[in-house]
């Protein structure tokens, strides 16, 4: 089983095609953040713009991740994204949304592993993947103790 293939378990997410559906979701959904103009820079931006910056900041920031809902991802990323990329993965709308709302916190927390936003602003996938190595075990602990 691939570490994409854990990650989207360990989530509980499944898309009708299977395990390798989910997979696609989280790599859906790291290229979407470095296609955004602006890469991570610019997704952080429009979360501030759409008024959740206290919940993006705190993804990056080294204490304890917010939670944020799947309306609140549609609204950020506005909802002819979300049903574009919906359709792209062959899963409804509110199922893509509510992935993304489970994985994006995790993924700009380990982009930003010292609470900084990299330069190029890009996730870099063999670097968010091994930082990701343990995030499968990490869903079974409450977020404050992610950094243990």
């Amino acid at each position: 089983m691939s570490l994409l293939d854990t990650l989207a378990s360990s989530l509980g997410k499944s898309s009708p095609e299977g395990g390798g559906g989910s997979s696609a979701l989280i790599a859906m959904a790291m290229e979407f953040v470095n296609n955004q103009p602006g890469g991570l820079n610019g997704l952080i931006q429009r979360f501030h713009e759409q008024g959740a910056g206290d919940i993006v900041s705190s993804w990056i920031g080294t204490g304890e991740n917010k939670p944020v809902s799947p309306d609140t991802v549609t609204n950020v990323l506005g909802a002819d994204k979300v049903d574009e990329l919906a359709q792209k993965a062959g899963v409804p709308g509110d199922q893509l949304s509510g992935m993304l709302a489970s994985v994006l916190p995790h993924l700009v927390d380990r982009a930003t592993p010292n609470g900084e936003v990299p330069a190029e602003g890009k996730l870099d996938l063999t670097s968010v993947l091994g930082s990701l190595g343990g995030l499968a075990g990490l869903f079974g602990k409450s977020e404050g103790d992610k950094n243990a």
